[in-house]
C-alpha cells in the first residue's frame, strides 16, 4: 500500500472515531448555553497547555469521553460495569458535561477511562495532574492506588511511574466523593437546593487531566517573587529527587535579551539582579521570560519554561494621613467587578479556552482595572490572561462550614465575633488555603488575598489574617471582605448595597487601606438569556438597560467624592448574571452585553484622573 493510500485510512479511521465520540455526548438540554458550547469537540477539549507559570514539552492531555457511574458511598470496588459516557472536564450536574445528575453526600462518583503513554513520554517519570476535583478524590492506575487527594480548587499530581504497565491501554479509575453543603469543607456557594445567591453544586473533575514526563531527578516546583525598590527577582526552586552536586540555572529575559543569569545549588535560593525593571501595571503589563533548569555534570537534565513580572503591592498615607493602595509606589484606584467566574453550560468549568478569557477582555474594555475573584479559584489559564492583560485580582478564598453570626449594620464594626470550628474544618480551610497561595503566588496580577468574606465561616481572623500576611508578606490581605471587622490585616472593607459607601476615614483610614468590597448589584433580566423564567433577583431591578445606565453613572459620581475623602478600592456586583442573579454587566450566557461595553468605559475612567494628586 503506498504512504497516499496509508494517509487517506489513517484519516478515515480519525473521522470515524470523532463521530463515534461525537454521537456518545449531547449537551444535556434544557438550559441557556453561552456561544461557545456549540463548538465544544468532544475528542478535543481544552486542550491548552495547563500551566503556563511552569511549561514542558512533554505533556499529554487526558480530556474527553470517560465512562462514569454514580453508586452508593459505601461502595467502595470499581463498578462492573458503567452508565454512561461522561465528558471531562465538565462536573457531572453541568449540561456539558452530557450528563446532568446530582450526586449528593450518600454517593460517589466514578470515572474510568483507558490512555496510551505517547513515545515522547516513554522511559521518563510519569507525571499524572488534575487541575482540580471537588472534593475527595481517590485515584487508580491499573487497578492500583495512585494517591488521594481532598480539596476541590488546588491542583494536584501522582507520580505513577511504577503502576504504568510496559505498553499498550493503561486505565485510570478515580472515586469522587463531594458532600457540597452538608460537609465542613471549603466549598464556594454550591448548596444542594440552589437559590438566591447560592449555585448548583459542582461535583468531580472540573478542569484539565493531564500526564506529564519528566526526569527522575526534576523541578516539583518555581516560587518567584519580585521587589521592584531592590531591583532584584527571588526564585526558590524545588527539586525533587536531587542528588549531591545538582544545580539550578535560572535566567531572566526581556523577549530574545537575556537580562540576567545564575547559578545556585538545588537546594539554595536565588536573588536575580533585574536593572532597571520595565514594570508591571495596567497599562504596561510587561512579562518577562524565566527559564529554569536542573543541572547535573553541565548538563541540563530537566527545564521549565515560565514568566514573571516586576511589580509592587503597598500601602501608604496620603496628603491627610490616609491609607491608600499603590501599585508600584503610586495610588491607582482599583476599581472591578466581583467575578464569580460561573457558566450556565459548564458551571464551574468555560467551555473553551476563548470563553474563559472573553470575561476577562469585556472587564477590561469596559474600563475596570480590577477583578475580584469571588468564592472561586480558576485554572491557571484564567490568571495568565489577568497577567497578560494588566488585570489586577482579589483573589477569595472559597468559603465553607458557614453558619455564624454577621453583623451587616453600616458603620458598625466593634460586635466581632468568630465561629467556633471544629479541628477537623479548621485543618480542611488551613490545608486548601495554603494550597491555593502556593499554586498561585508567581501570578503577578494577584495583590490581595481575601481569607473571609461577610462572615461566611469566619474564624479565628486575626491569627488566620497574621498566618496569611507572614506566607505572603509580598501582597496585601484584605481579612474579611465585608465581615466582622477585627483589628488585623491591611484592609478594612465595607459592603454596601446599592450605593457606594465607605468605612469612616477618621476611625479606620490612620491603619488600614479603606475599601468598597461590594456594592451594587443593579439587576436586569434579558428575556431569552435567563436561567429561568420567573423569580430572578437583583439588588435592585431596572426595565430598560437605559435606566440601568443612569443610575450606574449616579453612583460613579459618588465615588468620585469618596476617592477624594479616602477611598482605594471598589468592587462592583457583577461581572456576569448568575443562575437567578440578573444583576451582571452581561447575561449569563454571554450573548448580551446590557450596557456597551465603551458607554462604562466613559464613566469609569472617572475614576482614575488626578488620583496622585492625593499623595504627598
Amino acid at each position: 500500500m503506498n504512504k497516499n493510500l496509508l494517509l487517506s485510512a489513517a484519516l478515515s479511521c480519525m473521522a470515524l472515531y470523532a463521530s463515534a465520540q461525537t454521537n456518545q455526548w449531547k449537551p444535556v438540554p434544557g438550559k441557556i448555553m453561552s456561544p461557545w458550547a456549540e463548538k465544544v469537540d468532544p475528542t478535543n477539549v481544552l486542550p491548552e497547555y495547563p500551566r503556563p507559570q511552569m511549561e514542558r514539552a512533554a505533556w499529554k492531555n487526558l480530556n474527553g469521553l470517560w465512562d462514569y457511574s454514580i453508586t452508593p458511598k459505601e461502595v467502595s470496588a470499581k463498578p462492573k460495569s458503567f452508565q454512561g459516557k461522561i465528558l471531562v472536564p465538565f462536573a457531572v450536574e453541568s449540561a456539558l458535561s452530557g450528563v446532568g445528575k446530582t450526586v449528593g453526600k450518600d454517593s460517589v462518583l466514578w470515572y474510568n477511562t483507558t490512555f496510551t503513554v505517547p513515545a515522547n513520554l516513554k522511559g521518563k517519570t510519569l507525571l499524572l495532574h488534575f487541575g482540580a476535583v471537588d472534593w475527595r478524590s481517590e485515584v487508580y492506575v491499573n487497578g492500583k492506588k495512585a494517591g488521594t487527594h481532598e480539596g476541590g480548587f488546588d491542583p494536584f499530581n501522582f507520580d505513577i511511574t511504577k503502576l504504568v504497565k510496559g505498553s499498550g491501554k493503561q486505565e485510570l479509575t478515580v472515586r469522587v466523593w463531594d458532600p457540597t453543603d452538608q460537609g465542613p469543607q471549603p466549598r464556594g456557594k454550591q448548596v444542594r437546593k440552589p437559590e438566591g445567591i447560592w449555585y448548583t453544586p459542582v461535583t468531580g473533575i472540573w478542569q484539565t487531566v493531564w500526564l506529564e514526563g519528566v526526569a527522575p531527578t526534576y523541578l516539583a516546583n518555581v516560587k518567584q517573587t519580585p521587589d521592584i525598590d531592590a531591583q532584584t527577582l527571588t526564585v526558590e526552586p524545588k527539586v525533587s529527587n536531587a542528588r549531591a552536586g545538582d544545580q539550578v540555572r535560572i535566567s531572566a529575559w526581556d523577549g530574545g535579551r537575556k537580562v540576567a543569569e545564575t547559578t545556585i545549588d538545588a537546594s539554595s535560593t536565588a536573588s536575580l539582579k533585574i536593572s532597571n525593571p520595565k514594570l508591571w501595571d495596567t497599562k504596561t503589563p510587561f512579562l518577562y521570560d524565566l527559564k529554569v533548569a536542573v543541572v547535573r555534570g553541565g548538563k541540563a537534565i530537566d527545564s521549565v519554561k515560565s514568566y514573571f513580572a516586576m511589580r509592587k503591592i503597598s500601602h501608604a498615607p496620603d496628603k491627610n494621613g490616609i491609607q491608600r493602595m499603590l501599585l508600584n509606589n503610586k495610588f491607582v484606584f482599583q476599581f472591578g467587578p466581583l467575578d464569580q467566574g460561573w457558566w450556565p453550560d459548564g458551571l464551574y468549568t468555560a467551555p473553551s479556552d476563548e470563553a474563559l478569557v472573553f470575561d476577562v477582555i469585556k472587564t477590561k474594555e469596559m474600563g475596570f482595572n480590577m477583578i475580584r475573584k469571588h468564592i472561586k479559584v480558576e485554572p491557571a489559564r484564567w490568571y495568565h490572561a489577568c497577567d497578560k492583560l494588566g488585570m489586577l485580582v482579589w483573589q477569595d478564598m472559597p468559603s465553607g462550614d458557614l453558619g455564624n453570626r454577621w453583623d451587616s449594620r453600616p458603620g458598625v464594626y466593634g460586635r466581632a465575633t468568630d465561629k467556633k470550628r471544629t479541628p477537623e474544618s479548621e485543618g480542611y480551610y488551613r490545608k486548601e488555603w495554603t494550597a491555593i497561595m502556593d499554586a498561585l503566588h508567581n501570578s503577578p496580577s494577584i495583590v490581595v488575598w481575601v481569607p473571609f468574606n461577610e462572615a461566611w465561616g469566619q474564624f479565628k481572623t486575626v491569627e488566620i489574617t497574621e498566618w496569611t500576611m507572614k506566607k505572603d508578606p509580598s501582597r496585601l490581605v484584605n481579612a474579611a471582605s465585608g465581615g466582622n471587622f477585627f483589628l488585623t490585616g491591611h484592609i478594612i472593607d465595607l459592603h454596601h448595597y446599592p450605593e457606594p459607601a465607605m468605612p469612616t476615614p477618621e476611625l479606620f483610614g490612620k491603619e488600614r487601606v479603606l475599601v468598597l468590597g461590594e456594592y451594587g448589584g443593579l439587576g436586569l433580566p434579558v428575556d431569552g438569556h435567563v436561567w429561568q423564567q420567573k423569580d430572578n433577583w437583583g439588588y435592585q431591578s431596572f426595565k430598560t438597560a437605559d435606566d440601568m445606565f443612569k443610575r450606574y453613572s449616579t453612583f460613579i459620581d459618588d465615588m468620585k467624592k469618596l476617592i477624594d475623602d479616602g477611598l482605594s478600592a471598589a468592587v462592583y456586583t457583577q461581572t456576569t448574571d448568575v443562575e437567578v442573579e440578573t444583576n451582571g454587566f452581561m447575561t449569563y450566557d454571554r450573548k448580551v452585553i446590557k450596557i456597551p461595553v465603551q458607554r462604562l468605559k466613559s464613566v469609569n475612567d472617572k475614576l482614575y484622573t488626578g488620583n496622585n494628586a492625593l499623595m504627598p
